[in-house]
């Protein structure tokens, strides 16, 4: 017992003594519970809502009240035409929006029954659908109410419209994301491994020593995974448009210069990774866990990312694929061109020479 006693007191030292292990063993788990716990959820909340009240009378103003007061909501009373509620889908500035007519009490209170317009973004059908649901079940709250107060049965329909995918399909939400986190995982768990592998093989001294400039060691370090990320791009493409039957609706150029630029971004990521890991499977292991489970849970994708708390949504805004995913939902389902996406496309420029800087100023000429 005293040598088995020994042999344990000595891999404790080995593991209190290894700072990187200490963050795997207690870092990585804590880190995916706050993840898992603050995101997943299917609850939608606090969704920006355009009610365009056109009727302006006792009852639309009621069903206004109980959208207001529900925590699902946060409602933007607006007399917005049809192509102004357009754009504002367009622009990502609303998920649903809804049309009270002008006559809406005359029928209700002579016909028994009346029409309400609901628009949902459908790209994002899961969410579309959620909150379809939340406004059917307040309306259905309200009928009831009205009948048993004046004892005769209301009917009111909601006239559902879902843009940008009427059949409510999973591809057109699934395959940007789909991009985003396969575009990441390539370039950033590939490039991880390129220098510090160099490091383990004791060729860097070679490298070093060797008339190329640091510079164009990193870019030949790069390229082959920039081609290699470009040619999985356009099979995911192809797949899409083949199997999936999805349509690419924008430019085709600009979503390869967009897709061009988070490759780039995903690759400094991963030299970054690289130049400070000290072997491969601590890069491997780094990249994994820094940047997969991010761009799977914060990009937008899986699960909203207003229903997260302010920490994680301000964390979600600083991942290139959280601006990436917004780009290719722009312009494959909607069609939009760059004058839509230049705020985006701007954010994900400035990240990307940021992290070029930070990888020249951090890659070392000497090993020691």
């Amino acid at each position: 017992m005293k040598q088995l006693l020994a042999f344990v007191r000595k891999e404790f030292y080995h593991v209190f003594r290894d700072k990187k292990t200490l963050l795997m063993l207690f870092g990585v788990p804590i880190a995916q519970i706050v993840l898992f716990g603050f995101t997943l959820t299917n609850e939608i909340k606090n969704s920006r809502i355009v009610v365009a009240d056109y009727a302006h009378d006792y009852a639309s103003q009621e069903i206004i009240r109980k959208i207001e007061a529900s925590r699902y909501f946060e409602v933007v009373k607006s007399n917005m035409s049809h192509d102004q509620i357009e754009t504002a889908f367009k622009t990502g500035t609303i998920k649903i929006a809804v049309i009270f007519p002008a006559n809406f009490y005359n029928d209700l209170s002579h016909l028994n029954k009346a029409q309400i317009q609901v628009i949902a973004d459908a790209s994002d059908p899961n969410t579309a659908t959620t909150l379809t649901s939340y406004l059917n079940n307040i309306i259905t709250d309200y009928q009831a109410q009205k009948a048993q107060q004046t004892k005769v049965p209301y009917l009111i329909t909601p006239e559902v419209k879902m843009l940008y995918n009427p059949e409510l399909l999973g591809a057109p939400n699934f395959v940007p994301g789909v991009m985003a986190l396969v575009l990441m995982l390539i370039c950033a768990m590939m490039t991880s491994i390129s220098i510090v592998k160099e490091k383990e093989m004791g060729t860097m001294e070679i490298l070093l020593v060797s008339p190329i400039r640091p510079f164009l060691l990193i870019i030949s370090k790069v390229i082959p995974y920039l081609i290699v990320s470009i040619i999985n791009l356009i099979t995911i493409l192809v797949l899409s448009v083949v199997l999936l039957h999805l349509e690419i609706k924008g430019s085709l150029l600009l979503l390869f210069f967009e897709s061009t630029l988070f490759i780039i971004s995903s690759l400094a990521l991963g030299l970054l990774i690289s130049v400070r890991a000290e072997s491969q499977m601590a890069a491997m292991m780094t990249s994994q866990m820094s940047l997969m489970l991010p761009t799977m849970l914060l990009t937008g994708f899986m699960f909203p990312i207003e229903n997260m708390p302010l920490p994680m949504q301000v964390l979600s805004y600083a991942l290139p694929s959280h601006y990436y995913y917004v780009i290719v939902k722009a312009v494959m389902l909607e069609g939009l061109g760059f004058m839509s996406i230049w705020k985006e496309t701007l954010i994900l420029a400035f990240i990307t020479t940021v992290l070029v800087v930070i990888n020249l100023r951090s890659f070392k000429i000497r090993l020691a």
